[in-house]
């Protein structure tokens, strides 16, 4: 989104939450950078100066507000290339990769990377690694109590040394300074993810409440809860809103201590935290066929996944069949595949499945739980896929081009390919036209061809996949 400097200050002095993550403001006489819901005095015009990220303001030579805390704000739902990379540059930046290994994952050379970015955004990729891993380690730092040396491990640093001496020169701080006044429970970690309001929460757990998997996930006092295994490490996690601060408040068991980078971007995606309500809105909101659904439910957004290969599998035993049908499959799959293990939560003690598990069943072991031997085959290729990374998609595709390499698995048709398109991968404008109720929506009570729906989803673009999602809510 291009915003003129006049744009940026009136949502600044309004103090709009709807600009939250969009652009920072960085004052001149005092070298700080904010967010444009800061509680702060607004600073004269001709002190400001707006950046669209924070690696840009920090690249110019600003430290990050400690009132709003910059490190808060929500992220975007990437619509361009440029975007693309910048959100997944900053999602693996804490994960330690090195930055060959990032180009890598991309599936671009450095030297597009670099280009793209430094055109788009005004930054460099090192800019935005650095930058994201900071702003990590300093909301850890004034969120938890973990020691220094692992929020440093935690943050994508790989020594302590190297924190402590990148720290100091960037925010002229040493990170203790960041710990005055933290407090947190005893036996857990908790954390503060920001989203742009409304958020419809309660529609958000409807959706995650016919799809648990028994042991694995429960839903209990508006609160989500599921196991969690990040490489070696395993534990618990719970969700549930704080309304007033428009933000997820997280809780971990300790033992992911060092994963809260990874936890963070995964929590971000299951439950769409980077959304632009006012955006889609935009689009959507007087489209006569969407709009009683979006009114009665602001802030709609599209459920996600922890893990990719698990929403993969999920969508395989959904084909031709009803959601509870499905989550019977995926029950039977977790108690057959899932590691037991103890959480404080009665109803979690096992593990999800995982694609390691899952290709040590053979056909006649998925039949005999209950799948019908089509399903189970697409299953396997599917699994064989996921071994060979088949589904680590580089960020250069589009939605279209993700559901064409999709669709050459056998057993796996454009319905199967765009849900996992739209949940699994996040693209905000795949769309699963063939699917019933989206035909049964648009229909208006009979059922509409795919191509009337495909070609009445044109005017929803780039947003189809929350159409997709008030349609299938407007059914409820």
């Amino acid at each position: 989104m291009i915003l003129s400097d006049d744009t940026c200050y009136s949502a600044l002095q309004a103090r709009d939450s709807r600009f939250d993550g969009v652009f920072f403001t960085a004052v001149k006489t005092t070298s700080i950078y904010c967010r444009p819901v800061c509680p702060a005095r607004t600073p004269a015009r001709r002190s400001c100066q707006f950046y669209s990220t924070a690696s840009a303001a920090e690249a110019a030579g600003f430290r990050p507000c400690l009132r709003c805390r910059p490190e808060l704000a929500p992220g975007f739902r990437s619509t361009s290339l440029a975007e693309a990379i910048l959100k997944r540059l900053q999602e693996r930046a804490v994960e330690g990769s090195r930055l060959a290994a990032l180009d890598a994952d991309l599936g671009l050379s450095s030297r597009q990377v670099r280009r793209l970015l430094k055109t788009e955004f005004g930054v460099s990729p090192v800019q935005v690694v650095q930058t994201q891993r900071l702003l990590l380690a300093k909301q850890l730092l004034q969120e938890t109590t973990q020691p220094i040396s692992e929020i440093a491990l935690a943050s994508g640093f790989r020594s302590l040394r190297t924190f402590n001496t990148v720290f100091q020169q960037h925010y002229r701080m040493a990170p203790s300074a960041c710990r005055k006044g933290t407090r947190q429970p005893v036996d857990s970690i908790r954390l503060r993810l920001a989203y742009r309001p409304p958020l419809a929460w309660e529609a958000l757990m409807d959706y995650f409440r016919s799809r648990l998997v028994p042991g694995v996930e429960e839903i209990q006092d508006h609160e989500y809860r599921r196991t969690v295994k990040i490489g070696h490490a395993e534990g618990w996690m719970r969700v549930w809103p704080e309304v007033a601060t428009s933000a997820l408040i997280v809780e971990v068991s300790p033992s992911l201590s060092r994963h809260l980078g990874s936890l963070q971007s995964r929590v971000r995606r299951m439950f769409d935290l980077d959304a632009s309500p006012a955006s889609i809105h935009e689009v959507l909101g007087d489209d006569p066929l969407l709009a009683p659904t979006l009114s009665r439910f602001p802030g709609l957004r599209v459920g996600g996944t922890w893990d990719l290969f698990e929403l993969a599998v999920r969508a395989v035993l959904g084909q031709q069949i009803t959601v509870a049908a499905a989550t019977t499959l995926s029950g039977r799959l977790a108690e057959r595949l899932g590691e037991p293990m103890s959480t404080p939560f009665a109803a979690l003690h096992r593990h999800a499945i995982t694609v390691e598990a899952m290709d040590r069943l053979s056909l006649d072991d998925l039949c005999r739980l209950g799948l019908v031997r089509a399903r189970a085959e697409t299953l396997r290729h599917l699994t064989t896929y996921a071994l060979r990374g088949g589904l680590d998609f580089p960020v250069g595709l589009d939605h279209e081009a993700a559901v064409a390499r999709l669709v050459q698995l056998p057993g796996i048709g454009p319905w199967t390919a765009h849900y996992i398109a739209m949940r699994g991968l996040r693209f905000p404008d795949a769309f699963p036209a063939a699917d019933l109720g989206l035909r049964k929506a648009v229909g208006q009570g009979e059922l509409a061809p795919a191509r009337v729906v495909e070609q009445r989803s044109q005017a929803w673009r780039p947003w189809r996949a929350y159409a997709a999602a008030a349609l299938w809510k407007s059914l409820t």
